[in-house]
């Protein structure tokens, strides 16, 4: 079988010969880059389109590209039915219930069957387990159920997240998120509005946007009391009691606040935040297939959900580098009800952003439907790729041609394309693709993942037991700013600072300045003295395009000893000089300072010990990765550098396979073109020949019968031995067949050369595997500003420090 394990290409079937009807030998390799221009597949019930889109995540797992997966009946969870071992006791937990009019079978000689069944399966189209398990180390999985602790838990309403910078300064853009997000909580209230002319519509969205455009969240709670009292006392020329009374406004924030109070609401506000890089990558940065199954869901609840989620999805794409490599997939499976072609559901105007603007920030959309009348196919003319199936009824097919005439202009052959749609079979797809020349006929290969059918609750929450998945965690910059919160860890305070406690402040001379850290923890304060210093470092090198500064500011404990002050044992904090307090709080104790800290002339010392640690021990730390030549940029901690890297990985390697399809085709075109004349010169040859053939075969015998029945015998003989060295001797015909096989062997030559070029190329970039290099860099003693080094107390409670 021909090699499937291809750069930058997703193994999706066979190619089926169109004259014939049958399968051939070519197997269809799809360019993944492709998808950037997004894709639609179609199919009715039974069609194999849900196989067909299992196959393409999982070839997305193959190549580390990360995918978002809404799931509004519950069979993309199969994804994560994936068994390497492929044997009965994995398939043994999700058999299907047998058939109730035929004879019982045990259920582990089913399951043992099911396996079997599924190994030969995948043997036909020359994948096996070791393929499952490379594809199951190549990406995370997991399921996300809002709404519900099934899967995992989503948290949706915990927050209507400020969008960033990037999103704000679009004004389209940042206008269809504001809209879209009052629409979808109206809608989860039940209230079915008008954007343009509904007074709850205008309303909740000038309370977001007053809020998002001061850079501030709001909770649900929030949105509420802004709709009792609003934050603004006008809207548009009307005063805000003319356009909404406060009687019809508490009326909706009744509404609003009985929806959060009932039962079973409380799982909207739980589990871990909406944020879609996380969805995209787990924790350490490594690719995830995150599966948002809403099955469980009303109507208004998944709509609800769905806009939120896009929302993100555009908010989180609008702060990516441009890239003409794909980066990310989001698909959504069984489109009813969300980009019709009437009306305008909050998540319409979502869903035609991302197919008009996604392309560019390398995020293809894939968008799957059973009912092509319900599509706007106006809007979804906008995809490169179409992958058809089997479909019902002609309005259906009608509706189709329509969406690829409108994708492909003028150079659309309907009647060709309409003739194939007539002849589709089970697993049988059309490919249309403006990448390509002309529509493939192919049959879809055997999906890796067991395709067991739509999920139930249960079983979602054995995948969630069978397969966890790492829960993203805070990251922090390797550059913490100042302002960060970000706790730190203890300070050590030896058993010699801590001695009898007395009830106040000991008196200091004035020229040391003291300071109290405030405390963040309830109990009864104790503090205890330690050295602050604070100072503003700039950082700067050329050849990392490093120009930047921070404040760092480190507390030590005071020790009564030789060296009382060890900057080295330091412990920055994530405080600035406004976070300091100059009283102590009331009904505290203290700790007897140590000699060394009421000695003004010690400070001046430490000042210049803190600024050669700072010199010596606090570098600005990048991360440069050895493979890729790279270095992290100020402020990127390593999740996100790690992120990087994979999509500058796969960015270099598409880049590297174009170059060498430049490079290779036009050579193996031309030879192409030679063996097409050689081939036709040849068989015009064997033509001639064979009537040569036949009129020496009628000399010769002429000749025998001439020497049989009279004549002159040496005459006929001479004759005869002239017509048998004419068939043996057909030089045009062996030229001919000696040029063909010259040019068939330069051109496997070629192919073979430039097949050996590609398999060169680095195949994947594991960037987690890769080990990152160091790069620290070091302030110079004119960068270092410091603003004081003073006396710090600080707070402990139980013995342990308390901020």
């Amino acid at each position: 079988m021909q090699d499937f394990e291809k750069l930058g290409v997703f193994y999706l079937g066979t190619e089926i010969d169109q004259a014939t009807g049958k399968p051939t030998d070519e197997l269809l390799l799809y360019d993944s880059k492709d998808l950037t221009t997004h894709a639609v597949i179609i199919g009715m019930t039974g069609s194999g389109k849900t196989g067909l889109a299992i196959s393409l995540l999982e070839e997305a797992a193959m190549d580390h590209i990360p995918v978002i997966a809404i799931d509004p009946k519950g069979d993309l969870a199969n994804i994560m039915l994936t068994f390497p071992n492929l044997d009965a006791a994995s398939f043994l937990p999700w058999l299907p219930p047998q058939d109730p009019g035929a004879a019982p079978v045990p259920d582990e000689q089913r399951a043992a069957e099911l396996a079997e069944k599924w190994r030969k399966g995948l043997e036909g189209s020359g994948q096996d387990g070791a393929r499952i398990g490379k594809m199951r180390q190549a990406v995370d999985m997991a399921v996300y159920t809002p709404g519900s602790s099934a899967g995992i838990p989503i948290s949706v309403l915990r927050s209507f997240t400020a969008p960033p910078a990037e999103l704000l300064g679009e004004a389209d853009l940042y206008r269809e998120r504001v809209q879209a997000t009052a629409q979808g909580v109206l809608t989860l209230m039940g209230l079915d509005v008008d954007p343009l002319t509904s007074r709850e519509h205008v309303l909740v969205s000038n309370i977001l946007d007053h809020a998002w455009q001061q850079g501030q969240d709001l909770d649900i709670a929030g949105l509420i009391r802004g709709i009792q009292q609003p934050p603004f006392q006008q809207i548009g020329v009307l005063d805000l009691e003319s356009f909404y009374p406060s009687k019809d406004r508490s009326a909706l924030a009744m509404q609003l606040n009985n929806l959060l109070a009932a039962p079973g609401f409380a799982a909207w506000m739980q589990g871990q935040p909406l944020d879609v890089s996380h969805l995209l990558f787990g924790a350490n940065g490594k690719p995830q297939i995150s599966v948002m199954s809403i099955a469980h869901l009303g109507d208004r609840e998944r709509m609800f959900f769905v806009s939120t989620l896009l929302n993100e999805i555009v908010a989180w794409m609008r702060t990516q580098p441009g890239t003409s490599s794909l980066r990310a997939i989001v698909y959504m499976d069984e489109m009813f009800g969300y980009l019709p072609p009437t009306a305008n559901p909050p998540t319409k105007p979502l869903f035609l952003t991302l197919l008009k603007q996604a392309r560019a920030f390398g995020l293809g959309l894939v968008l799957s439907t059973q009912n092509p009348v319900d599509l706007d196919y106006k809007a979804i003319s906008n995809a490169g790729t179409w992958f058809i199936g089997r479909l019902q009824t002609e309005q259906d097919k009608a509706r189709v041609m329509d969406g690829l005439q409108g994708a492909s202009g003028a150079g659309f052959d309907r009647a060709t394309i309409e003739k194939i749609l007539a002849g589709l079979g089970k697993r049988i797809f059309l490919l249309h693709s403006v990448h390509e020349n002309a529509p493939t006929i192919f049959t879809t290969r055997w999906a890796m993942s067991y395709l067991a059918g739509p999920m139930t609750r249960e079983q979602i929450k054995l995948l969630k037991q069978t397969n966890p998945v790492a829960q993203p965690v805070a990251s922090v910059a390797p550059a913490t700013p100042a302002s960060a919160a970000v706790m730190p860890k203890p300070v050590p305070v030896p058993q010699s600072a801590v001695p009898t406690m007395v009830s106040g402040p000991p008196i200091l001379p004035a020229a040391i300045k003291q300071y109290f850290l405030p405390a963040m923890k309830r109990g009864a304060v104790e503090y205890r003295a330690g050295a602050l210093a604070s100072a503003d470092v700039s950082y700067s090198n050329s050849k990392y395009g490093v120009q930047t500064a921070r404040r760092i500011m480190l507390v030590t404990p005071i020790h009564d000893s030789a060296v009382p002050v060890d900057w080295a044992q330091s412990v920055e904090l994530p405080l600035g000089p406004n976070d300091l307090d100059t009283e102590p709080l009331p009904d505290t104790t203290f700790g007897k300072l140590p000699p060394a800290a009421s000695d003004a002339k010690r400070y001046p010392q430490w000042e210049k010990t803190f600024e050669q640690y700072i010199r010596t021990d606090k570098p600005l730390n990048l991360m440069s990765s050895p493979t890729l030549k790279v270095t992290s940029q100020v402020g990127e901690d390593e999740r996100n550098f790690r992120i990087r890297l994979a999509q500058l990985a796969r960015e270099q390697r598409d880049a590297q396979v174009q170059q060498l399809r430049e490079r290779y085709e036009p050579k193996i075109a031309a030879l192409q073109d030679r063996l097409a004349r050689a081939e036709a010169t040849a068989e015009r040859e064997r033509s001639e020949a064979r009537t040569k053939q036949l009129s020496s075969a009628l000399q010769i015998g002429g000749a025998l019968l001439g020497g049989i029945f009279g004549g002159r015998k040496t005459t006929s003989l001479s004759r005869a031995a002239r017509g048998i060295g004419t068939m043996g001797r057909d030089t045009g015909l062996g030229r001919a067949e000696d040029s063909v096989a010259d040019v068939q062997n330069k051109l496997a030559d070629l192919q073979a050369e430039a097949q050996h070029a590609i398999s060169t190329l680095e195949t994947s970039f594991d960037n987690q595997a890769e080990a990152l290099d160091q790069v620290p860099i070091a302030p110079k003693s004119s960068d270092i500003h410091t603003h004081f080094v003073a006396l710090a107390w600080v707070p402990f409670v139980d013995g342990k420090p308390a901020w």
